[in-house]
C-alpha cells in the first residue's frame, strides 16, 4: 500500500483565492436569500450550478437511478470497484438544498479513490418535508442495503454537512435498535450542532467564506421547524456503552463547521471512541467536492480511502 498523501501546512494559492472570491460574492448573496419564502429554491439552483462547475465526474463513471421499496437514490460507480462492499452517502446542505444529482461528482471520485460503489440517498428535502423525513429516509436506505445482501461490515457510511448529523443519528439509532453497525463513518465538514452556537463562536474568530451562521441556522430551521432543539434526534448525544464504528472526519480550516468537527471528535473520544480528525488549512466547506478550485480535494479523498483500507471490520465498543 502506498503511503497516504500528507496534509499541507497551508492551502494552495488556488484554494485561498477561491475562498476570498467566495467571501466577496457568494456569502453576501447567501446571507440575503429569504429562506422559507422561496430563497431555498434559488439556493438549489445556485448550488447545483456551482457543484457542476467546480467538481466533475471521475472518468468512466456510471450512474444508475434507484426507486425501490421506498428508497430513492443513485448508484455511482467510477469503474474501479475491486472489492465487495458499498458506501452509503448522505449529502448535505441544510436538509433543504442538495440532491443525489448535485453530489454525483463527489460520489464518483470517492468511488474511484476507494474502489467501492457509492449509493447516494435522495432523501426528502425541507421545507416540503420537515423533520424527521430525511432521517427516516436515511435509516430506510441503510436497512435496504442490509436486505439487499450487503453485510454491515462491508458498508461505509459517508456524508457531508447535514449528512454528518444524519450519519450520527443513523448509527445512534442502529445502537438503540440493536442493528449491526457499518464498518466505518467518513464525514466531510459535518454539521452536529443544529443551533449553530458552535459555528457562531467560530465566526467570531474567522468568518466563513460561504455563509453566516445566522443564515445557515435560518435554512436548517426549515427542517427542524418548531421542534425543540434539545430533543434526542436533533441534539445528538453519545452515551457510554454505545457500540459505534470508527469515525474519520475532515473539515476545512476556513469554515465555521470546523467547530462542529472538533466537537464531534471530542464527544466520541471522551466516551472512549475512535475518531480521526483532519483539519485542512485554508479550505472551505466540503472542499472535497470542489477539485477544480481546491487542488487538495482529491488528496483528501485519497487519505480517506487509505484510512478506510486499514480500518478493522470489528466495531469499537464505547
Amino acid at each position: 500500500m502506498t503511503s497516504a498523501p500528507s496534509i499541507p501546512s497551508r492551502g494552495s494559492l488556488r484554494s485561498r483565492c477561491a475562498a476570498r472570491s467566495t467571501a466577496l460574492t457568494l456569502r453576501p448573496l447567501a446571507c440575503r436569500l429569504p429562506f422559507g419564502r422561496g430563497g431555498e429554491r434559488v439556493a438549489r439552483v445556485m448550488v447545483e450550478i456551482a457543484m457542476r462547475a467546480c467538481g466533475g465526474l471521475a472518468p468512466g463513471t456510471t450512474v444508475r437511478s434507484v426507486d425501490e421499496d421506498g428508497v430513492i437514490g443513485e448508484w455511482v460507480d467510477a469503474g474501479s470497484v475491486n472489492r465487495p462492499g458499498a458506501i452509503l452517502y448522505l449529502h448535505g446542505s441544510a436538509y433543504a438544498i442538495c440532491s443525489a444529482r448535485t453530489h454525483r461528482g463527489l460520489a464518483s471520485r470517492l468511488s474511484a479513490a476507494t474502489g467501492l460503489p457509492v449509493f447516494v440517498v435522495d432523501y426528502r428535502l425541507a421545507p416540503e418535508f420537515p423533520f424527521p423525513a430525511a432521517a427516516d429516509d436515511v435509516e430506510a436506505a441503510y436497512r435496504w442495503l442490509l436486505t439487499s445482501g450487503f453485510d454491515a461490515d462491508s458498508i461505509v457510511v459517508a456524508g457531508d454537512s447535514a449528512g454528518g448529523h444524519l450519519a450520527l443519528d443513523l448509527v445512534l439509532d442502529n445502537a438503540r435498535r440493536s442493528l449491526p453497525q457499518p464498518r466505518a463513518v467518513a464525514l466531510f465538514s459535518p454539521l452536529i450542532d443544529l443551533t449553530f452556537t458552535l459555528a457562531e463562536n467560530r465566526e467570531r474568530q474567522r468568518r466563513d467564506p460561504m455563509i453566516s451562521a445566522r443564515a445557515a441556522r435560518a435554512l436548517t430551521s426549515l427542517y427542524t421547524r418548531d421542534e425543540q432543539p434539545d430533543m434526542p434526534r436533533l441534539r445528538l448525544a453519545v452515551e457510554a456503552g454505545t457500540t459505534l464504528p470508527r469515525f474519520i472526519v475532515q473539515a476545512g480550516g476556513a469554515e465555521m463547521l470546523v467547530a462542529d468537527a472538533e466537537h464531534l471528535r471530542d464527544i466520541l473520544v471522551t466516551a472512549g471512541g475512535d475518531c480521526t480528525l483532519e483539519i485542512w488549512p485554508d479550505q472551505m466547506h466540503v472542499f472535497q467536492a470542489l477539485p477544480r478550485i481546491a487542488p487538495e480535494a482529491d488528496r483528501a479523498l485519497r487519505r480517506v480511502a487509505d484510512l478506510l483500507a486499514v480500518t478493522s471490520t470489528s466495531e469499537t465498543r464505547l
